[in-house]
């Protein structure tokens, strides 16, 4: 069973529910599944410590994954989820980058750096083992 990171922002309503649209997807699909949204640490929120065990965790989780799934929403993006996205890509780990607003504008070291573009709507039914390239062809900068 592949172990998938799934990172995306989760600020607003619209955000939490894609992620919560993903993880009920994915955790159909049979993978061992971390939802960063759906963890806690026990430090004081707010506090540098706080920010420090979140930052560590999520790494840790990133460095044991077969695969991140990332929630990408183009230009107005998340620059949490950019980050993970490209540690993903330095340890060697892939990242299906799901472009949630297909319209929106792509930052090329996003979708270049991924293993593979698709839409929100193609999780039910992407091959997560042969992992096929798909390229972004939308407006990029």
């Amino acid at each position: 069973m592949k172990h998938v990171y799934l990172a995306g922002p989760f600020f607003n309503e619209t955000e939490v529910k894609n992620i919560e649209r993903a993880e009920s997807v994915l955790e159909g699909r049979g993978f061992d599944l971390f939802s960063p949204m759906r963890h806690e640490v026990r430090t004081e929120p707010g506090t540098v410590d706080w920010a420090r065990d979140i930052f560590e965790m999520d790494r840790s989780e990133i460095d044991r994954a077969d695969l991140v799934v990332a929630l990408y929403y183009g230009n107005v993006s998340d620059s949490g989820t950019a980050w993970e996205c490209g540690y993903a890509y330095a340890k060697g780990v892939p990242v299906v980058l799901v472009h949630v607003n297909g319209d929106a504008d792509s930052n090329l070291m996003m979708h270049v750096g991924c293993a593979t573009n698709i839409s929100l709507g193609d999780l039910e039914t992407f091959d997560f083992e042969r992992l096929p390239r798909f390229e972004y062809e939308g407006e990029m900068f």
